[in-house]
This record gives structure tokens, sequence and C-alpha cells, in this order.
């Protein structure tokens, strides 16, 4: 058989390079061919070993394993580049400002949506009502999402749609806020219910603006999270499919679809650009949304201990249904009840993951009692640290007896749970410089530090962007720059600096 060398056109990058292999830490120089690592080394070797090649000199740049955002839900975030972005707002008047700017701009009756606030940021001790919405914006209806996802705060025409009253029952695994305005987990989905479908074109618009822009920030994959429309992953499996996909998408489906992926047969798939990898469950809610599942004493002003919503008993045994089909159980917790419950329910499920070859996962295990900190050995921990920065005044003021074991990053590396960070898009922008600066310097917006002693290296941060996020996809071909590798790299002119995607 003829050898790449001498078959494929062949490119040369000279770089600082961070291999992430053992056998060879660092080089100077790649061997590309092919999509494919083809060699490692110092450069003069290399020009050898390829003369013809096509040198690129990046001799002043590091030149590392590509970047893996290991947490997005990436249709969503491509929708919530043309919405409202109210992250930077700092109280009701200035959402107020910019949802009835939209609506002074939007026919009546079309549906208004935006997201990215925090009560605690507005000045907020209690949820805020439909009624300041009205204000703004009485003829169209208003969907808002908190920052986390798990609450929504709507306006009178919203509820009406919906067919919302104060005398709504709460659904199962929700609540319908009094006075009417906010819905938190479950309750969200009275009001998406009714929200009219986006068309074909607009899902592949969204998947491609969001893939898109992943890209433009050194990002060479992700892992979508889904709770999305099946239109979500339909757009970038069509994207894939021409050719169009600019990331490498390791996906979830929700455990509510499971029965459908057996009797179609889905299975894990690794090869090509989109792949099926995990099945989604959640045990709780978020900290924003006070929904977080806690124990006791729970939060501090008094809120309760959150809302559990997937079951333990559930998780257990569609976990078993998931992994049987080759797919990874894949679980959000946030609080520490939540995190100990799972690991209860992981504890049952290790043994059938482990003869499937899969490693189980939990999501975000942000806040973790020090008795649950070995626990993690083996397990994914898909953790999000550009969160710390708005969440630990949160954790000061609402759960201070959990400050010490949140985003406890560096203890759960060292009891040898692996890594995999992400941003959680569109809950926070997927900045890798913030995500870096999070995880090394554990500085929060307000200028203090959480958990200093959880700092991480720039180093292991990487690897935590890279390698991590492979070995939680089952990737043996990426996180890593070593030969057979995926010829996918980020480039910095340093180390947690700016960056750029290099795919080749």
């Amino acid at each position: 058989m003829p050898s790449p060398l001498t078959t494929a056109p062949l490119t040369l990058i000279q770089a600082q390079v961070i291999t992430q292999d053992q056998t060879l830490p660092r080089a100077g120089a790649v061997l590309v061919g092919g999509g494919r690592v083809l060699a490692v080394g110092e450069f003069p070797e290399l020009r050898a070993l390829a003369p013809r090649a096509e040198v690129r000199d990046h001799r002043d740049l590091i030149l590392t394993p590509g970047l893996c955002d290991a947490h997005t839900h990436l249709v969503a975030y491509g929708f919530s580049l043309s919405q409202i972005n109210l992250h930077s707002a700092r109280s009701i008047s200035e959402v107020q400002a910019r949802v009835g700017q939209v609506a002074m701009n939007t026919p009546a009756g079309t549906w208004i949506r935006g997201g990215g606030f925090l009560l605690s940021e507005l000045g907020l001790g209690d949820y805020p009502t439909a009624a300041l919405l009205d204000e703004v914006s009485p003829h169209h209806p208003v969907q808002l999402y908190s920052r986390d996802l798990h609450m929504t705060w709507v306006n009178s025409a919203a509820l009406r749609a919906a067919g919302i009253t104060e005398a709504t029952p709460d659904p199962e695994g929700g609540q319908i806020v009094r006075p009417l305005g906010c819905l938190l987990e479950q309750a969200s989905g009275l009001v998406s219910a009714v929200m009219p479908e986006p068309s074909e074109a607009e899902y592949l618009a969204a998947a491609r603006v969001g893939a898109d822009d992943l890209a433009s920030r050194g990002y060479v994959s992700t892992h979508t999270m889904a709770y999305e429309s099946p239109g979500a992953p339909r757009a970038l499996q069509t994207l894939a499919a021409r050719g169009e996909l600019p990331l490498r998408v390791w996906a979830c489906l929700p455990h509510t679809r499971l029965d459908a992926a057996r009797e179609l047969g889905l299975g894990p798939c690794t090869g090509g650009l989109f792949g099926w990898g995990g099945v989604k469950f959640f045990a709780d809610g978020a900290l924003g949304s006070r929904t977080a599942w806690l124990h006791a004493p729970g939060f501090a002003d008094g809120s309760g201990t959150g809302i559990a919503l997937d079951p333990p008993e559930l998780i257990r045994e569609r976990g078993l249904e998931a992994i049987a089909l080759g797919l990874t159980p894949v679980t959000h917790a946030i609080g520490d009840r939540a995190n100990t419950e799972v690991l209860n329910v992981y504890d049952d499920l290790r043994a059938a993951a482990e003869a499937r070859g899969l490693r189980l996962r939990i999501e975000h295990s942000q806040h973790l009692r020090p008795e649950d900190i070995a626990r993690h050995r083996g397990l994914v921990c898909s953790v999000q640290p550009i969160h710390l920065q708005a969440d630990a005044p949160m954790i000061r003021e609402l759960m201070p007896h959990l400050a010490d074991g949140s985003y406890a990053f560096k203890s759960l590396m060292e009891a040898g749970a692996i890594l995999a960070f992400g941003s959680d898009a569109p809950v926070a922008a997927p900045d890798p410089r913030a995500s870096f600066a999070a995880a090394v310097t554990r500085v929060d917006d307000g200028g203090g530090q959480l958990a200093p002693h959880e700092a991480m290296s720039a180093e292991d941060v990487l690897w935590a962007h890279t390698r991590g996020p492979a070995m939680a996809a089952g990737w043996d071909d990426e996180g890593h720059i070593r030969p057979g590798a995926r010829a996918a790299f980020t480039l910095w002119d340093r180390l947690g600096g700016h960056a750029r995607a290099l795919v080749l």
C-alpha cells in the first residue's frame, strides 16, 4: 500500500507544540496529511522526511490539541445569538428597556425571546412578575430564560397563550410561581409548547451560526447536551452530511426518547463529524433559580432545598437501558444532595458501564460534600469554570457552608475523576480565555476568590478542555498530538490567551 508520505498532500507545521502525549510532551513541528497527524518531532527531521510538504511557520505561537467545549446546547446557542442578551443586565429597568426596544420594532403578536439574566444581578430577592414585562410589551408574548435555563420569566400575553392562570396546577417536576410571571423547571414547558416551531431553514441557520461561532473561538469539537427540539440534531446532521459542519459533535438525546432510540436501533457513532453518544438525565435544577437539590439545611435565605427532578430509580433503570445500547448515561447534578444521589445510582451502574467500555458522566458536579469527592474516581465530571465567575457571590450568600466544596476541580482531579471543561452555552459564552482565567485564578465577578485551594495550572486546564472531553466521548484520536490523531489543533499567542482553530 502506498505511504501517505508519497500520496497525500502534506503540511508541515512549525510551532511550539504541546502534544499531551507522555512519550513526547514537547516538539517543534507536526507533519499532517489526509486529515491525520503523520509524525511529530523537530522541524529539521520532519523536513527531511517530507521535503515537498507545504510549510506553515507558526514558530511564535503555541500549538496544542484542538479545544473542545464539553457542554453546549449548540443549536439553542445559535438561536440565542439573535435574541435579547440579558447577561449584562443589572436591574429590572435595564431588562424592560431592552424588551421595550425590541417590541417597538416587532409586529404585534410576534414572540419576543431572550435570556441570560440572574435574579441576584437584577437586585431581586424574589421572582419578578408578568406585570413588569407587561409595562413595556403588552401586545407581544415575551419569554425570557434565566442564565441557567431552569427558569422562565414571561408576560401576561405569554401566560394567556399557554392558558396559565392562578388556578393552573403545578406540572410534575415544575412550579408556577405566584404571583404569576416565573415558571420553574418543567413548568417552563407549558409556554414553550405553544410557541411557533422554527422552520427547517431556521434550524439550519442557527446550527450553522452556533457552530461557526465556536470554531471562531478556537474550538474543533463540542458535546451538545440534548433537551432541544428534534429539529436541532437533525440540522447538525444535515450540515455534517453536506460537509458544512466546522466542528466534531458528540450528541446526547434525552432519556424520554430512549424507547424510540431502541426501536430505531440507535447506538453510538464515532465516525464522521456528528455522532450520538449519550443519554441525558436531570437530577435537579440550578443555583440561580433556587432549584438545585440540597442536603439540609438548604439555602441560607430559607427558600428550601430545591427541586428533585428525574428520580434516582428512573436514572438507575433507564441508565442500564442506555448502557445496553452502548450509550453513556449523562446526568445533570448541581446541588450537593443531587450529586450524592447520582453517585449512589452510579455505584450500581459502574460494572455494566465498564463492561461496555463506557465512562459514566456527571454534568456540573457543582456543589459537593467532602465525603463524596473520592467517590468520583473513574467518572467523567463535565464542569464549567466560567460559571464560577457569576455564581461565587451567590454561593457565599445562599450556601456558605458549601463554598469550600464548590467547583472542586483540583480535588476531583486528584481523586481520579476525568475533567471535561465546557461553557453550557448559551448559559455562558463559550470563551476559552474566561474558562482558563476562572479555573486558574478562581476570581469571581465581584473580585473575590472562591475556594482558592481548588485552583488549577494552565496545562491542567488545557487537558480538561482537550483530552478530558475526548476520553469522555470515546475519541481515541483527539485531545493529543501523535501519529494517527485527528489533525485538529488550536493555535495560541499564549496558553489561555487568544486562540484560533487550525483543522487540516
